[in-house]
């Protein structure tokens, strides 16, 4: 996504929050050859190099200046955490004294990066840990992928294989923050950057309708944090429905699917008592009757003053069994990482305040 902004700025800026295309136009504002911003890239995304110094192929005169204009700054991780199912968490420090966290999911051939997108959340779904924080910022495309940087380099020196999927499902709202969130998406995607396959590439939303046309536009993949069968339960737990209904959500999801040509993954946390009754899978079969999709069923994690339970597994398995029953692809969510608050749905980005579970 290009956006706007004032090229006569004299502010040095940082290079990860720059989309190719806005580097570009930046450097020639600054009076410099647009081509520099295809080196910088190379030299950073493919190579992994952020020393000017070393950027040999860079004239002397330009590497003298990079410093008056630009700076190559990542957030730094101040904690981690290792389950043991091998989920790793990251505490990032984000500045004003704010951090958020991110998941790196090991999953046979996959290495499942769970990027946060702001710091609280204003929407508050009620059984989500961010949820119980308000927004307090909104990250810039550069901490974003920053997280991706951090992660990716430190499974690569492990001597592990690197992140081969990224889903926008941590802290915060993604739609919430488009400018960010799709300034690091066009960073991962372009091919003078970090050259990521679009299908590798998840955003997730509670249903921000206005903004889902910059899902499809950007290529990624949609997922819906559905959660509730039923207008009734989906606004008792989930504010944003009485703004877009689930009827006015379930037509942009059609239509997403329709010019994207890609299945919409439909997540559904599943609450003891709220959201796991047999009568809800028989609503939400009907609901999703020939939607190109997939339902991921979550059963609940829980975290403290959450006042909300996990289902028993019979009966996940039985509302798993209907759906499956009505020809509509359903799966169980394996909870990864609780043991260290990383599952879906326990983040809020201060890792220190999180106890292991017994």
């Amino acid at each position: 996504m290009h956006m706007q902004e004032d090229l006569k700025n004299t502010q040095v800026k940082n290079f990860f929050d720059q989309p190719h295309d806005q580097l570009r136009d930046y450097l020639k504002a600054k009076g410099h050859k647009a081509f520099r911003a295809d080196q910088l890239y190379s030299w950073v995304y493919k190579k992994r190099e952020e020393s000017v110094e070393s950027m040999t192929d860079l004239s002397k005169d330009f590497r003298a200046e990079i410093d008056s204009i630009l700076e190559f700054k990542r957030p730094e991780v101040v904690e981690f955490r290792q389950s043991v199912d091998g989920t790793q968490k990251y505490l990032f420090d984000v500045g004003e004294g704010k951090t958020v966290e991110t998941v790196m999911i090991p999953l046979k051939e996959r290495r499942t990066l769970c990027v946060s997108s702001e710091v609280g959340c204003n929407l508050g779904c009620k059984f989500c840990f961010t949820g119980k924080y308000k927004l307090k910022k909104r990250l810039s495309a550069g901490e974003i992928v920053g997280q991706f940087l951090e992660v990716n380099d430190r499974l690569i020196k492990a001597g592990d294989k690197g992140v081969t999927n990224v889903v926008f499902m941590g802290m915060g709202e993604p739609l919430d923050n488009p400018e960010g969130v799709f300034g690091a998406i066009e960073i991962l995607q372009k091919d003078k950057g970090l050259q990521f396959s679009r299908k590798r590439v998840t955003v997730s939303t509670s249903g921000l309708v206005d903004l889902i046309p910059l899902v499809t536009k950007s290529g990624a993949r949609l997922a819906v944090s559905l959660n509730g069968s039923n207008d009734e339960v989906r606004s008792s737990i989930m504010p944003i429905n009485k703004k877009y209904p689930i009827s006015v959500l379930m037509d942009a999801c059609k239509k997403h699917i329709e010019e994207s040509g890609q299945d919409v993954t439909f997540e559904y946390v599943m609450l003891k008592g709220v959201t796991d009754d047999m009568t809800h899978a028989r609503e939400l079969a009907k609901l999703l009757k020939g939607v190109n999709g997939m339902v991921n069923l979550i059963p609940f994690n829980e975290h403290p003053g959450s006042g909300f339970y996990k289902p028993d597994n019979k009966r996940v398995d039985e509302f798993q069994k209907y759906l499956l029953g009505k020809g509509i692809k359903t799966y169980k969510r394996t909870t990864r990482g609780d043991d260290i608050y990383a599952a879906c749905g326990q983040l809020n980005g201060v890792v220190k305040g999180n106890q292991p579970k017994n």
